[in-house]
């Protein structure tokens, strides 16, 4: 176990950034960029862009998806030499469907102590803008494009009891809807969340096939929060099949009352209630 005191002397900053609207970069994350020794960004061009809005000077390195695992590290060679490196994704948390999990990963296996900035996040945008149960919720982020892993995925979310959130990419978002309408049902609850934090954002609140039907005209960055599977009422015996289920305990030489409270409690209803029903004329 690594903890504070006996971690290396280096620190990892994950800071969540604006997923559009850069007023909401905490103040917290806008110092810690304007002092890291470092900046590790996805986009190197669009950190820097941030980067000038908070008036900070200082150095990146581009980590993303095609070259995260040979940055490694180097970066770790940085934290262990006792520099704090800033680790930021285009938008939102790194490491959440973003970049950055391996190498928080190896800084923890490393000793080096890591420090979440956080801040504005799609997914929690969504999930609280849809109106949709947020006791349990589940995080999916893109749908595997093709292929059986893609079926599998959507045969999982159809049984799916809790709140989901998908993200969306919009070259893709007709196809998504038309595969989560034919997974989850048209009637199942959903919210189509656009543009989130910006000037242009919209909420298209309805059934999944309402929402698929407005799709086509929507543009920009999209999440798509969907209701869980809704609990199926259990089906009771009909008032013949549990006296004929009693009768059968019952023929086996169990007691009269133990057949009923047998059946009651297979059933889930009140013994009493049984008992009442097989001997009522």
């Amino acid at each position: 176990m690594v903890d504070q005191e006996s971690a290396a002397p280096g620190l990892l900053q994950v800071v969540a950034t604006p997923i559009g609207n850069l007023d909401d970069l905490t103040p917290r994350a806008a110092a810690a960029l304007r002092t890291a020794d470092l900046v590790c960004a996805e986009d190197t061009r669009r950190t820097g862009r941030l980067l000038a809005h908070v008036q900070s000077d200082r150095p990146q390195w581009a980590l993303h998806d095609h070259n995260e695992r040979a940055q490694v590290p180097a970066v770790l060679a940085r934290l262990v030499a006792g520099d704090t490196v800033a680790l930021v994704s285009d938008a939102g948390t790194p490491g959440v469907s973003d970049p950055g999990h391996r190498l928080i990963a190896a800084a923890v296996a490393a000793g080096i102590r890591v420090e979440p900035l956080p801040g504005p996040s799609a997914l929690l945008a969504a999930l609280v803008a849809s109106g949709l149960p947020m006791d349990r919720f589940t995080m999916e982020g893109f749908l595997p494009r093709k292929g059986s892993s893609r079926t599998l995925r959507l045969e999982v979310l159809a049984r799916e009891e809790r709140t989901m959130v998908v993200f969306v990419a919009p070259h893709r978002a007709a196809h998504d809807l038309d595969d989560m309408v034919a997974a989850c049902g048209e009637d199942r609850p959903a919210m189509l969340a656009r543009e989130l934090t910006k000037v242009h954002e919209e909420h298209l609140h309805g059934t999944l096939a309402q929402v698929r039907a407005r799709v086509d005209e929507v543009r920009g960055e999209l999440t798509l929060v969907v209701a869980g599977r809704p609990d199926e009422p259990d089906e009771r015996p009909t008032d013949d099949d549990l006296r004929a289920r009693v009768a059968a305990v019952a023929a086996t030489g169990a007691a009269p009352r133990a057949a009923v409270k047998q059946v009651a409690d297979e059933v889930g209803m009140p013994t009493r209630e049984l008992y009442d029903l097989v001997h009522r004329d």
